[in-house]
């Protein structure tokens, strides 16, 4: 299969066989995950080594590394041009989401990367993403993503560092990955944990599939949600906050927050709101929902 295929088959995410059978566990496989994605060749590349930021090294980083030039190599295999795809995936990857904001960072018109952009949605390397309960058709609201973790972290930290790596200076890139690697794997966190949600059986209810919600409340100010969804019955409504920065939680106050934004929210209208929280590591709360790495990859077996 080609490489996008194999993206394809294994997706939604499967992490969590992948991290059974490599006997990984925990933030180690979340941070793992963060960086390989779901293709089982990369996770067999870096089994060789003894740590992730190992592996990294020497695969990713090495300009002789086995993954040094993949993301090219995969969209020339899938693509009859890379050069535009790889355009679109080095601007969204380095945060620019709005079609408004990527077409004035390559300077072309919005109407022009439609078509590309859909393309590289088929092939499961970008996403498409809107606030929970938008219509699609009518929303101003999207947001581009890349949906591959493997190809966010190449976009984010290795392609804008690439002078750097061509020159040998490896160990300058290292300590930009450090500085903000908490940060990328909180973002792949929130992807996994969203995705879980339909199996997560959280508070007794079987939920659809989750999404993040931004927007304005209905006394006008502005707010957001990590994560939204509804019951199957769609008569209780689970809101989430999902962090990985620990000097972040405070777990009474996120349920206060939580609570306090299901009588704000518009799409609540009067239904019954189950908080959760998803965290890095777990604490103990009797009055809310909670969810760990170790709980997560479980419901994405």
């Amino acid at each position: 299969y080609g490489r996008a295929e194999e993206v394809l088959k294994i997706e939604p995410l499967k992490a969590g066989w992948i991290c059974q059978g490599l006997s990984l566990s925990g933030t180690a496989a979340v941070e793992a995950y963060s960086v390989w994605g779901g293709v089982p060749r990369y996770w067999e590349l870096a089994a060789a080594f003894e740590s992730l930021e190992e592996a990294i090294r020497e695969l990713v980083l090495d300009r002789n590394g086995i993954l040094y030039e993949e993301p090219m190599r995969i969209l020339s295999d899938d693509l009859r041009s890379a050069v535009q795809p790889y355009s679109l995936l080095s601007v969204i990857g380095l945060g620019c989401n709005k079609m408004s904001e990527i077409a004035a960072r390559l300077e072309k018109p919005a109407t022009s990367l439609a078509r590309p952009l859909a393309q590289l949605m088929d092939l499961g390397y970008i996403r498409r993403e809107l606030p929970f309960a938008e219509d699609a058709k009518s929303t101003r609201k999207s947001l581009y993503k890349i949906k591959d973790p493997f190809l966010r972290f190449h976009f984010r930290f290795i392609q804008p560092r690439k002078t750097h790596l061509e020159t040998g200076l490896i160990k300058a890139v290292q300590q930009d990955i450090r500085k903000a690697f908490s940060h990328h794997v909180g973002q792949i966190w929130e992807d996994m944990a969203r995705q879980s949600v339909p199996n997560c059986g959280l508070a007794g209810y079987d939920w659809g599939p989750a999404e993040r919600w931004w927007g304005t409340a209905i006394d006008g100010q502005p707010c957001e949600l990590d994560l939204v969804a509804e019951s199957l019955d769609g008569k209780v409504v689970l809101l989430g906050e999902v962090k990985w920065n620990e000097s972040d939680v405070d777990v009474e106050r996120a349920g206060t927050r939580l609570m306090e934004l299901g009588k704000r929210v518009p799409f609540i209208k009067g239904r019954q709101v189950v908080p959760a929280i998803w965290l890095k590591r777990g604490c103990k709360n009797p009055q809310m929902e909670m969810q760990t790495p170790e709980n997560v990859l479980g419901q994405l077996k």
